[in-house]
């Protein structure tokens, strides 16, 4: 059964209605987690997530329900109207707009820092934490069962990265963050910005979502944090930015080197052995500006 069809069905159940009054329109480009399609059905649009191979191990959809609705009244996401736990299928309220990393980023770093501010500031408390160091060993963990052994260059990159985590990895500034907070996830609508897929959402530094902006492009991120924080930063405030998206590199290095080990590579036509080594690169790169 393709996609297409099984969006059909499961339309026709969720919303009762006839085939011919559902139409599968497009696929949304630019994941390479999950597969999310455009659907009409009766008249209105839809989103439709179909998540992708094996990503129940990194999104816990327990989790995702509990954050999605959490912050639904903040109005940033497009409205959910279907979730199964079981199967991640998501279903919500189409919003027509622009992704910012068809934009320029630079140009939306105001609204992008309200956003920002709106979540860290809610005052909401998510029943779990993003947990970095927690989600990194998993992540490691799950390279045992292709008997992988980290290199030499990971473990000492970990072990630097990690020599910091007493001075800019604190408990008491948690709060609720997004946690995927990257330009593709901002999209630009006749009613300004809203923010995407809250699947990695939890209680975090909000450093981290500053740094997620940085994930196509770093100066994305050094540029929105002097207006995150209305004014000119320290080197410390630089410094637990550089060390958040440092962590990020290590954490999604893993995530690639797991989408390899089960073929995606092959699946998807993405080189993600290069992927992870890229990652590597840009580890060392983030570290060496830790002042």
């Amino acid at each position: 059964m393709t996609n297409e069809m099984m969006i059909t069905e499961k339309c026709m159940e969720v919303f009762n209605v006839k085939k011919e009054e559902i139409k599968v329109e497009k696929r949304l480009m630019g994941g390479m987690s999950n597969f999310t399609y455009i659907v009409e059905i009766s008249g209105k649009l839809y989103t439709f997530r179909i998540p992708g191979k094996n990503a129940d191990k990194f999104v816990n959809r327990t989790v995702e329900k509990h954050n999605i609705d959490l912050v639904e009244e903040l109005g940033l996401n497009n409205k959910t109207v279907y979730f199964d736990i079981e199967t991640g299928y998501k279903i919500a309220e189409y919003i027509e707009g622009t992704p910012l990393h068809e934009l320029n980023p630079l140009l939306f770093l105001e609204q992008a820092a309200g956003i920002l501010h709106k979540i860290h500031e809610s005052k909401k408390i998510s029943d779990y934490d993003y947990d970095p160091i927690g989600r990194l060993k998993l992540y490691e963990s799950y390279l045992g069962k292709y008997n992988f052994t980290h290199s030499k260059r990971y473990l000492e990159l970990k072990e630097k990265f990690l020599s910091y985590m007493d001075k800019y990895m604190d408990k008491s500034r948690l709060v609720l963050s997004h946690g995927d907070s990257q330009i593709s996830n901002f999209v630009d609508t006749k009613n300004g910005l809203r923010l995407m897929d809250w699947e990695f959402t939890g209680n975090n530094d909000p450093y981290y979502d500053i740094a997620c902006f940085g994930n196509n492009d770093f100066n994305h991120a050094l540029a929105l944090l002097p207006v995150y924080l209305k004014k000119t930063p320290t080197v410390e405030e630089y410094n637990r930015l550089y060390f958040y998206r440092t962590f990020q590199t290590l954490q999604w290095h893993n995530v690639a080197l797991y989408k390899e080990f089960i073929g995606l590579s092959v699946d998807l036509g993405v080189d993600f052995m290069f992927i992870a080594g890229l990652y590597l690169d840009k580890a060392e790169k983030f570290l060496k500006e830790i002042k």
